[in-house]
């Protein structure tokens, strides 16, 4: 048996500020921290040794994972996948939630922001925002930078990562993957095998691990939330 634990970054300046960051390379908020610290405390009372660390290449990300490996006592390297990135919200990226949501509508903003295959307009090329004009990604291939994705754009990215890299090192030992809202989602949505349509009702809380117990098949035994105050409907489990 094996242990996956996946966590959202604690929350981000932009968290706060209820904007869509996306690919925006945003840092945590002192609350972020404080998240980062106790999932990492959640996680040592698990006694669970950690064999291999993944981040996205994003700060809010991998900041989370190294407060976490402090509680750990844990310096091991971790290695940083454009592939569990945040989806890219397109010309959404930088707008306030609250402010698109009196203008278009709440349902309208859910469904933007959870839905399965809907993507917004693409983000200009010539944006400060844009990906291609941010320093972590000057060295990613132009042809993995979008200008905007779904759900399912997301997804794909991210489970042939998990296929290709993660998941023959659960046979070794237990891993750990500090992502973020959609990238984990999308992750959710293939191993719980959730339906597309019931994938818009699944939200993802920062700073909350998400421990799932795997046996030597791969086959989830149990999927459950380390704070259970903080938890979340998982649908399925």
């Amino acid at each position: 048996m094996s242990n996956l634990i996946l966590i959202r970054h604690g929350q981000s300046l932009w968290n706060l500020e209820k904007r869509f960051t996306g690919w925006v390379n945003i840092d945590l908020t002192e609350k972020g921290k404080i998240e980062a610290k106790k999932a990492g405390n959640l996680i040592k009372d698990q006694n669970i040794k950690i064999k291999y660390y993944y981040s996205s290449l994003q700060l809010r990300a991998h900041h989370t994972l190294k407060l976490i490996q402090k509680i750990l006592n844990d310096d091991q390297s971790f290695k940083k996948a454009w592939q569990l990135n945040e989806r890219h919200y397109g010309a959404l990226t930088g707008l306030n939630k609250v402010e698109l949501a009196n203008k278009l509508g709440k349902e309208k903003v859910h469904e933007i922001r959870r839905s399965w295959s809907i993507k917004p307009d693409p983000l200009e090329k010539t944006s400060p925002l844009h990906p291609l004009n941010i320093d972590i990604y000057k060295n990613l291939p132009k042809e993995n930078i979008p200008d905007g994705e779904s759900l399912k754009d997301t997804y794909l990215r991210v489970v042939d990562y998990y296929e290709s890299e993660i998941k023959k090192n659960l046979n070794i030992g237990n891993v750990l993957i500090s992502a973020h809202g959609n990238s984990i989602r999308a992750l959710c949505k293939y191993l719980l095998n959730i339906d597309e349509k019931l994938i818009v009702n699944l939200e993802i809380p920062t700073g909350n691990p998400l421990l799932i117990k795997m046996s030597e098949n791969n086959e989830i035994i149990s999927c459950k939330y380390l704070d259970q105050e903080r938890a979340k409907d998982l649908l399925v489990f």
